[in-house]
């Protein structure tokens, strides 16, 4: 049995329309997630250790504040448009469109004002809760009224998270949650003991501004094989890499599969990732610099934390030999991720 509770969390201030911001706690006998209906933000995410201990295990704030801040996308859902795409710019249809940039010369997770900085209306549901909202045509500078339910189930040891999503013109789409996990406990200082696998052949190089080159790349033979286990600190240091941040190509189809797993041998702690998304973005937290104060007063250095984002490949909307990533109106956007939590 799933227990679901709403709390307020917070107010927006008036320019930015007031507005109650709640926090929706779901708890299983083994996990306990609370989500925020601003951003629909995954604030924190409790699971027990092998000796039946809860620690929180993602990076976040503990007030409305802090989310409301500059931060790294902790714990939200980034769209309309997940990770990059060059310059900011796409032609559909022989139009050209200009969003934001606000990653260098490129445009990320959706721009200045992305999915993760509006509030979102609430549906509580009986072992979960369903966030909707509407973006409006132009918003961010895409095309299209885009209707868009997020919806988060939690199931025993399992956390479902599920993205739906209609347009009344052609729009590329692809939701994804930004949660930074540190399986020791957030607050923790590396994820360096982390061991990790992703069921992935290729991988997809990237430019100096982190934008697919084009290639799909085998990473048999190279640090980006991560198809058995690896030690996470000793991997990148015999690979000589200053961490990962990048999208690995996954399976291509509808159904649900498993695509990666971390395990930490010092908690027993376990999380494996099932989607039926096409690619996962690995992220290792290498723009992390000590400089936010998270939760409990903790600081989150470099490596404090690992992503494992499941979205479209970046910038497929500039290169159309990546998996599809435009919506048609009459056409369904419906994807699932499942987090699975466990101890060994």
């Amino acid at each position: 049995m799933t227990a679901v509770r709403r709390e307020a969390f917070g107010r927006m201030p008036p320019e930015e329309g007031g507005g109650e911001v709640e926090k929706f706690v779901l708890q299983s006998d083994s996990v306990r997630v609370e989500i925020l209906s601003f951003g629909c933000i995954i604030a924190t995410l409790e699971t027990k250790d092998r000796d039946g201990q809860f620690s929180d295990v993602v990076l976040g704030f503990d007030t409305l504040e802090g989310y409301r801040r500059k931060h790294p996308f902790f714990g939200a859902v980034v769209g309309r448009v997940a990770n990059r795409i060059a310059k900011g710019r796409f032609s559909l249809d022989g139009k050209e469109y200009q969003l934001f940039l606000n990653n260098g010369p490129n445009s990320l997770h959706g721009g200045a004002k992305g999915f993760d900085k509006v509030l979102w209306s609430p549906q509580v549901l009986p072992n979960g809760v369903r966030f909707f909202r509407l973006s409006p045509d132009g918003e961010e500078g895409y095309p299209g009224d885009l209707k868009v339910w997020v919806t988060y189930t939690l199931s025993g040891r399992e956390l479902a998270i599920n993205y739906q999503a209609q347009s009344s013109k052609t729009t590329p789409i692809s939701l994804t949650n930004h949660a930074y996990f540190n399986l020791a406990g957030q607050g923790s200082q590396d994820v360096y003991d982390h061991e990790v696998s992703i069921e992935a052949d290729s991988y997809l190089p990237v430019d100096d501004t982190k934008i697919p080159t084009g290639e799909v790349a085998a990473v048999q033979g190279t640090g980006f094989d991560l198809r058995q286990p690896v030690e996470l600190g000793k991997h990148l240091q015999k690979f000589h890499l200053d961490g990962f941040d990048h999208n690995f190509c996954l399976h291509q189809g509808q159904d649900r599969r498993l695509v990666a797993r971390v395990f930490h041998p010092p908690s027993g702690r376990t999380m494996e990732v099932h989607t039926t998304q096409p690619g996962i973005q690995f992220y290792t937290g290498n723009n992390l610099d000590g400089s936010l104060k998270g939760k409990g007063a903790a600081t989150y250095p470099k490596h404090s934390a690992f992503c494992l984002e499941t979205q479209n490949w970046p910038d497929a909307v500039n290169k159309p030999h990546f998996p599809n990533v435009l919506l048609h109106p009459g056409e369904e956007y419906n994807h699932t991720t499942w987090l699975v939590f466990s101890t060994a």
